[in-house]
């Protein structure tokens, strides 16, 4: 919750024209070949990591804008959208090679971004700024269509799949807001618990689950009717969820305790948890053949790889400061926004 408190207080960034060709001037890597790329932002250190997931080695690390936590690719996947928080802007990328396709200026702080199902609307997050900022989207261009203030540090996003509603969490008050895209209003906003954040919609949308940062258990919400029905314990920091792609089961990094846990949807149990891993775990990737699960931990300035198999870290890979958000490029978006 402190390091969340200092973000907020850190001075505004404002990217000028020059330094933005600046930075389109200084990559001057030759992307390499492409070879199933894994792209990380490091948030830390202003830069991607651009590994190759055959050999596990970075193989790039390309500028990027200031404070890049979260990442989303198009809805064609065609590009990769980078949010600049601190910078107030998105950088397009090629998702194959990391290499800078366009900026969108003037996104004011862009913490966690995601489309709507129906790829109507891109939707943004500011931490810094206390709202929600929703914007049209025409398969090319972003545009705004309202700026909603909203609690203290809005944090992650979660959509129905008829594309009614976006679910924001809501750290400082500890709240989820459910928001009318339509209209672009606040339907609801109900008490969930301390510090929420990663948000999952259970299939068919029956129940949402909460990850509870400020405590050690993600929440599931019967939305619909406005009321906790469960609590599921996992480790101290439950933060954010990733599928494993068989259709049943959801794993939830736990930030403090450096566990992650794994949630059986049906049941809504922890039918186990991974240990042994690195300080912070936080954004999920799930390699193609469901085998392996990349993880970053935001406290080691490292990537893993787990074997979930036996559910055992098997290595480790050194990328810049604060590794957040992660994105494989074979991979089509089965979640919504990452990691976010």
């Amino acid at each position: 919750m402190r390091n969340f408190l200092r973000t907020r207080l850190r001075t505004r960034f404002s990217r000028a024209t020059a330094v933005t060709a600046a930075l389109l001037s200084v990559f001057s890597v030759t992307a390499p070949a492409y070879a199933n790329n894994v792209i990380v932002l490091n948030s830390g250190e202003a830069t991607l990591s651009l590994i190759d997931e055959a050999t596990r080695q970075v193989v790039a690390t390309i500028p990027t804008g200031k404070e890049p936590h979260h990442l989303m690719a198009t809805p064609d996947n065609s590009s990769l959208i980078v949010a600049n928080s601190v910078s107030n802007n998105l950088m397009f990328v090629d998702p194959k090679t990391g290499k800078p396709q366009r900026w969108v200026e003037n996104i004011e702080d862009p913490y966690q971004v995601g489309f709507s199902p129906d790829n109507k609307w891109f939707v943004s997050t500011g931490l810094r700024l206390d709202r929600l900022d929703i914007y049209r989207y025409d398969g090319k261009n972003i545009s705004i269509a309202k700026r909603i203030p909203l609690a203290v540090m809005p944090s992650h996003i979660a959509f129905t799949n008829d594309s009614k509603t976006a679910f924001i969490s809501l750290q400082v008050s500890g709240e989820i807001a459910a928001i009318d895209l339509a209209t672009q209003t606040v339907k609801w906003k109900m008490k969930v618990g301390p510090v929420p954040a990663g948000l999952w919609m259970t299939p068919n949308d029956k129940y949402m689950l909460v990850g509870m940062t400020g405590a050690d258990y993600v929440a599931v919400v019967d939305w619909r009717n406005q009321k906790i029905v469960k609590t599921i314990k996992t480790g101290n920091g439950a933060h954010n969820f990733r599928s494993l792609a068989d259709g049943k089961h959801v794993v939830v990094s736990n930030r403090v305790a450096s566990t992650i846990s794994v949630i059986d949807q049906d049941s809504l149990t922890n039918v186990g948890d991974i240990t042994g891993l690195l300080p912070g775990p936080d954004d999920m990737e799930l390699s193609a053949d469901k085998r392996y699960l990349w993880v970053t931990f935001r406290f080691a300035k490292k990537v893993g790889i787990i074997d979930l198999t036996n559910r055992k870290l098997i290595q480790t890979i050194a990328v810049g400061r604060s590794p957040h958000g992660i994105y494989f490029y074979d991979r089509a978006p089965v979640f919504g926004p990452n990691g976010g």
